[in-house]
Protein backbone atom coordinates (compact mmCIF):
# COMPACT_ATOMS: atom_id res chain seq x y z
CA UNK A 1 0.00 0.00 0.00
CA UNK A 2 3.05 2.25 0.32
CA UNK A 3 5.57 2.16 -2.51
CA UNK A 4 8.85 4.07 -2.38
CA UNK A 5 10.85 5.17 -5.40
CA UNK A 6 13.70 7.49 -6.28
CA UNK A 7 16.60 5.77 -4.60
CA UNK A 8 19.90 5.22 -6.32
CA UNK A 9 23.63 5.89 -6.33
CA UNK A 10 24.86 9.45 -5.91
CA UNK A 11 28.16 11.12 -5.08
CA UNK A 12 28.69 12.90 -1.80
CA UNK A 13 27.26 16.41 -1.97
CA UNK A 14 24.61 15.37 -4.44
CA UNK A 15 20.84 15.22 -4.15
CA UNK A 16 18.05 12.71 -4.47
CA UNK A 17 14.29 12.96 -4.15
CA UNK A 18 12.42 10.02 -2.75
CA UNK A 19 8.71 9.50 -3.33
CA UNK A 20 6.20 7.38 -1.46
CA UNK A 21 2.95 6.64 -3.23
CA UNK A 22 0.00 5.24 -1.33
CA UNK A 23 -2.54 2.95 -2.90
CA UNK A 24 -5.47 0.87 -1.77
CA UNK A 25 -6.53 3.33 0.90
CA UNK A 26 -6.23 7.01 1.69
CA UNK A 27 -3.60 8.22 4.11
CA UNK A 28 -4.76 11.82 4.09
CA UNK A 29 -5.42 11.72 7.86
CA UNK A 30 -2.17 9.94 8.72
CA UNK A 31 1.18 11.28 9.74
CA UNK A 32 3.76 10.10 7.23
CA UNK A 33 7.35 9.34 8.08
CA UNK A 34 10.65 8.34 6.54
CA UNK A 35 13.02 5.96 8.27
CA UNK A 36 16.30 4.43 7.19
CA UNK A 37 18.28 1.34 8.04
CA UNK A 38 21.94 0.78 7.29
CA UNK A 39 23.50 -2.70 7.34
CA UNK A 40 24.02 -3.90 10.90
CA UNK A 41 22.16 -0.96 12.39
CA UNK A 42 18.70 -0.41 13.77
CA UNK A 43 16.04 1.38 11.82
CA UNK A 44 16.23 5.10 12.59
CA UNK A 45 13.89 8.02 12.24
CA UNK A 46 14.63 10.50 9.47
CA UNK A 47 11.63 12.81 9.09
CA UNK A 48 7.87 13.02 9.50
CA UNK A 49 5.02 15.28 8.43
CA UNK A 50 1.56 15.69 9.89
CA UNK A 51 -1.63 15.02 7.96
CA UNK A 52 -2.01 18.58 6.70
CA UNK A 53 1.66 19.17 5.92
CA UNK A 54 1.80 22.09 8.33
CA UNK A 55 4.18 20.44 10.81
CA UNK A 56 7.41 18.64 10.05
CA UNK A 57 9.88 16.78 12.24
CA UNK A 58 13.50 15.87 11.54
CA UNK A 59 16.32 13.88 13.04
CA UNK A 60 19.22 16.09 14.03
CA UNK A 61 21.47 14.28 11.57
CA UNK A 62 19.43 15.44 8.56
CA UNK A 63 18.09 18.78 9.74
CA UNK A 64 18.89 21.50 7.23
CA UNK A 65 19.70 18.99 4.48
CA UNK A 66 16.49 16.97 4.05
CA UNK A 67 12.95 18.24 3.48
CA UNK A 68 9.78 16.21 3.85
CA UNK A 69 6.58 17.22 2.12
CA UNK A 70 3.28 15.77 1.00
CA UNK A 71 0.69 16.59 -1.61
CA UNK A 72 -3.04 16.07 -1.75
CA UNK A 73 -2.67 13.04 -3.97
CA UNK A 74 -1.54 10.63 -1.26
CA UNK A 75 2.17 11.05 -2.02
CA UNK A 76 4.99 11.95 0.35
CA UNK A 77 8.40 13.20 -0.70
CA UNK A 78 11.82 13.38 0.88
CA UNK A 79 14.17 15.84 -0.78
CA UNK A 80 17.72 14.98 0.23
CA UNK A 81 20.47 17.52 -0.41
CA UNK A 82 24.16 17.65 0.53
CA UNK A 83 24.18 13.88 0.85
CA UNK A 84 26.94 12.22 2.85
CA UNK A 85 28.27 8.64 2.77
CA UNK A 86 26.72 8.08 6.19
CA UNK A 87 23.29 8.66 4.63
CA UNK A 88 23.68 5.34 2.82
CA UNK A 89 20.81 3.06 3.84
CA UNK A 90 17.53 1.55 2.79
CA UNK A 91 14.90 4.24 3.17
CA UNK A 92 11.38 3.31 4.23
CA UNK A 93 8.15 5.23 4.08
CA UNK A 94 5.59 4.65 6.85
CA UNK A 95 2.14 5.83 7.92
CA UNK A 96 1.07 6.64 11.46
CA UNK A 97 -2.50 7.33 12.52
CA UNK A 98 -1.71 8.73 15.96
CA UNK A 99 0.96 11.40 15.82
CA UNK A 100 2.26 11.34 19.37
CA UNK A 101 5.47 9.42 18.78
CA UNK A 102 6.51 10.18 15.23
CA UNK A 103 10.12 9.06 15.73
CA UNK A 104 9.31 5.56 17.05
CA UNK A 105 9.19 2.87 14.31
CA UNK A 106 6.95 0.51 16.28
CA UNK A 107 4.23 3.18 16.47
CA UNK A 108 3.68 3.18 12.70
CA UNK A 109 0.82 1.23 11.18
CA UNK A 110 1.91 0.74 7.56
CA UNK A 111 5.30 0.37 5.88
CA UNK A 112 6.66 0.36 2.37
CA UNK A 113 9.22 -2.12 1.06
CA UNK A 114 12.09 0.36 1.04
CA UNK A 115 14.38 1.92 -1.54
CA UNK A 116 18.18 1.81 -1.50
CA UNK A 117 20.17 5.04 -1.28
CA UNK A 118 23.93 4.79 -1.72
CA UNK A 119 26.20 7.81 -1.36
CA UNK A 120 29.76 7.38 -2.59
CA UNK A 121 32.65 9.39 -1.20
Amino acid sequence: QLVESGGGLVQAGGSLRLSCAASGRTFSRYYMGWFRQAPGKEREFVAAVNWSGSSTYYADSVKGRFTISRDNANTVYLQMNSLKPEDTAVYYCAALYSGYKVSIPNEYDYWGQGTQVTVSS
